[in-house]
């Protein structure tokens, strides 16, 4: 009889973090490992941010928070909600918490019992899978390929919607595959869920400002569903505030109360210096982010450039994140350096091991055909990374 409970034996650990570990390790030991594994900017916390947490100290923000978060920081994530998205939350429609996993967590636990179906379309971000498994829900992958560029079509939508489909996660700017989903998609997709109106939405929109698309479109916007979508977003990856742990909801004033209560019993309230800087952080115009995007956006251009030279790496074009997501299956089968590479597994360790470049197998976001590379890191360091890459294949 097994000691540990079977929920933790059936929970998968986190690749991109197991990833990332294992290149931290491999670095310790003296190996010259440049790390395309996580998910975090490599800019710094603005200043202006950083101010307000100061100030936040000194006036002695150090008492227990609400669960759901400060009144003036839910009136400020309504005020963006209104201004980048279009989307009419009140204040009673945010829950704060640790992070938007922990957000994606508690809307898990609170709307799915077991044998609820989840729609995941693939690749999805690694934590959707086990988080909707940890809470008793059934995760019903929708197959995607860099052909359609990583995006489903309405048709595949319909297809997978069952009497047992309870809600759909997506995530858009997406990670791992950098798709943008454009207000015509959105809407495709709208107009399948009409006929199913039990069917709730989760939309992950942690990017959206890491978007070079020259637009953005909420699908809680899109007429008829906001009453059934929770949009989900945090200030980690816009503002380089990853270590911050603040994430936020807006959904319908039933499900934020139950996310509330089952907070209360978990974690409560977040972090009372990293809210105060958060409501600095999104009243900011999304212009003082101009010059990261810009960055991002070079390096982009600069990763399809130096993956289309490889043979046999397939890509398309992101239109935000920072990731690329190439298709390597053509290397399936082949012996390279003596390692039969069999899948996409085998084609990261190869590259962690023979290039010593950490990237993540595309397995644990539903897509064994390709791999993760991160390009949230310098354009020096990316263009030796490709060089060690182009080496190992070659």
């Amino acid at each position: 009889m097994s000691i540990l409970s079977d929920r933790i034996n059936n929970l998968a650990t986190s690749q991109t973090l197991a990833m990332a570990a294992l290149a931290r390790e491999l670095k310790s030991q003296g190996k010259d490992i440049i790390s395309l594994s996580l998910g975090e900017p490599d800019f710094n916390t603005p200043d202006f941010i950083k101010e307000a947490a100061k100030k936040a100290i000194d006036e002695n923000y150090s008492t227990y928070t609400p669960v759901d978060g400060y009144g003036e920081l839910k009136d400020a994530i309504c005020r963006k909600f209104k201004r980048d998205n279009n989307l009419d939350y009140k204040p009673a429609n945010i829950v704060v918490s640790t992070g938007a996993k922990q957000s994606l967590y508690n809307i898990a636990q609170v709307m799915l019992n077991d044998g609820d179906e989840v729609i995941l379309p693939a690749p999805y971000w690694v934590s959707y899978f086990e988080i909707i498994k940890l809470s008793g829900g059934v995760p019903v992958e929708v197959p995607t390929s860099v052909e359609t560029d990583f995006k489903i079509t309405a048709e595949q939508l319909e297809t997978a919607i069952t009497p047992k489909t309870k809600m759909m996660w997506f995530s858009s700017p997406c990670n791992p595959s950098g798709s943008v989903y454009n207000r015509e998609e959105l809407t495709a997709i709208g107009k399948v869920l009409e006929k199913y109106p039990n069917v709730y939405i989760v939309s992950d929109e942690i990017y959206e400002h890491i978007n070079f698309s020259g637009t953005f479109c909420s699908i809680g916007s899109i007429p008829g569903l906001f009453e059934r979508t929770i949009t989900v977003n945090g200030v980690a990856k816009a503002f380089a505030m990853t270590g911050w742990r603040i994430g936020y909801i807006g959904a319908p004033e039933f499900i934020a109360k139950a996310c509330t209560k089952m907070q209360g019993q978990v974690t409560s309230g977040a972090n009372s210096i990293a809210q105060r800087a958060t409501i600095t952080a999104v009243d900011a115009d999304p212009s003082v982010l101009n010059e990261m995007v810009s960055a991002f956006k070079n390096r982009r251009d600069l990763v399809v450039g130096l993956t289309k030279s490889i043979p046999g790496l397939k890509i398309n074009t992101p239109e935000g994140a920072f990731y690329v997501f190439p298709d390597v299956s053509s290397y399936f089968g082949k012996t390279l350096r003596g390692k039969l590479i069999k899948n996409a597994d085998d084609f990261s360790m190869y590259l962690l091991s023979e290039a010593n470049v950490a990237t993540v197998t595309g397995d644990a976001f539903g897509n064994p055909n390709c791999i993760r590379i991160s390009y949230a890191t310098s354009e020096e360091l990316l263009t030796e990374a490709f060089k060690r890459i182009k080496e190992a294949l070659s």
